[in-house]
């Protein structure tokens, strides 16, 4: 397990897919076991999409492996997709950015735009994000913009993005999009302290600072994702038991998963 260390600053990973997203090829578990073997991440938000299937289990098993699960979603608004974090219920697809974002703020939440205006992806523009955060009840929860992404294709996206960021006085928060394994970790964001609370207020001060993995690069990304991809729809996943878990709850977890794959088929 790697060693967080004893620095008063925190890494955070706010983009994940598990395999309650459409193209995901992992379950919860096995995420959270990645992270706890292979990252300094202290932080995690589970964002499948349009789903929140998956982060009763995350918030449940996360203190398990040491690691803190945000409840989050992204969301597919009408205009592009959106990271939402620290929700309680899910939020209905294809609503408008500005009414996605109210919705989030009447639950407490806060939001990312995600890859904004990235190549061959459901992304925001800027001009979306810039007339939302004009409409009232946005600005205060639309905190941040993902300007490190570890999973485009086309990482030229990531720069205009920073560029967004500083230009709308907002966060900037990386993040891997991960729907493999190897992904997570990919971006992530820093930030003062290390728990889930204090991460939220470093994004509603504009005070957390993206950080790039060591890349996967486009093609490599595709060439370890793809072959997943195909065999999750035959039912096979990147799979990790409760540590603590007894027989029949693996049994019973197993049935689980296989139900959820053949479901968002």
């Amino acid at each position: 397990m790697i060693q967080k260390g004893d620095t008063k600053m925190g890494y955070a990973d706010l983009h994940i897919h598990s395999v309650y997203s459409h193209d995901g090829t992992s379950t919860i578990p096995a995420i959270l076991k990645y992270v706890a073997d292979h990252t300094d991440l202290n932080v995690i938000a589970i964002t499948d999409h349009d789903s929140i299937a998956g982060v009763k289990e995350g918030l449940l098993l996360g203190p398990k492996y040491g690691i803190e699960v945000i409840a989050g979603c992204e969301v597919s608004t009408s205009e592009g997709h959106l990271l939402t974090l620290f929700i309680n219920d899910r939020i209905p697809s294809g609503l408008t950015l500005a009414e996605t974002v109210r919705r989030v703020g009447r639950m407490g939440g806060i939001c990312v735009a995600p890859h904004p205006e990235a190549k061959w992806t459901s992304s925001l523009s800027a001009e979306a994000i810039g007339h939302a955060l004009s409409e009232p009840g946005v600005a205060n929860v639309l905190v941040g913009v993902e300007t490190v992404n570890g999973g485009l294709v086309y990482t030229r996206s990531n720069l205009a993005a920073m560029h967004l960021a500083e230009r709308l006085n907002l966060a900037s928060v990386g993040n891997s999009d991960a729907h493999i394994l190897k992904m997570i970790c990919q971006g992530s964001t820093l930030f003062e302290g290390k728990t889930a609370q204090d991460l939220r207020c470093a994004l509603i001060n504009h005070a957390t600072h993206a950080r790039s993995g060591q890349g996967l690069g486009g093609a490599q990304i595709i060439k370890q994702w793809f072959p997943k991809f195909v065999v999750r729809k035959l039912g096979w996943v990147d799979w990790n038991a409760d540590p603590s878990a007894p027989l029949r709850y693996i049994r019973m977890r197993k049935a689980m998963m296989h139900s959820a794959i053949l479901q968002a088929k």
